[in-house]
């Protein structure tokens, strides 16, 4: 298995709604509503094994200081290869200008997170209105 990285913004709900939900993101139940999301961020970068969707980070940005990683998502089946640390590298490349690179991370990530370079904040917490449970 070769997993290539793709720079598009062009998904099928049902690509979407199986990574998504291979990782038991609520957001996948939505396939519709993430095509059109896809399509608006600034920056999608995916992974692929063949035509199979393993892996994906979405930003967005202010187009000069500040990025944001919205979405960062690797099927499980494909953990420990590397596929979220070369889209996060990929990211970092893309704004190596930029003055902030943020990104909210659940808990239980948190090492993945600081193994590519962010820092958790002392002085702040991400806060929420949703509708999705995870």
């Amino acid at each position: 298995m070769e997993i290539t990285y793709r720079d598009t913004h062009e998904f099928t709900a049902r690509e979407l709604e199986r990574l998504f939900l291979s990782v038991e993101w609520s957001s996948g139940h939505f396939p519709e509503k993430l095509v059109i999301a896809m399509k608006n961020f600034r920056t999608v970068f995916s992974a692929w094994d063949g035509e199979k969707l393993v892996g994906m980070i979405c930003v967005m940005d202010d187009g000069i200081m500040n990025a944001y990683i919205h979405y960062l998502l690797v099927d499980p089946e494909y953990h420990g290869q590397t596929i979220g640390r070369t889209l996060v590298g990929m990211v970092r490349e893309k704004y190596r200008d930029y003055l902030r690179i943020a990104a909210i991370a659940y808990d239980e990530e948190l090492s993945f997170y600081q193994n590519c370079g962010f820092a958790k904040s002392e002085v702040s917490s991400p806060m929420f209105i949703t509708s999705l449970w995870t």
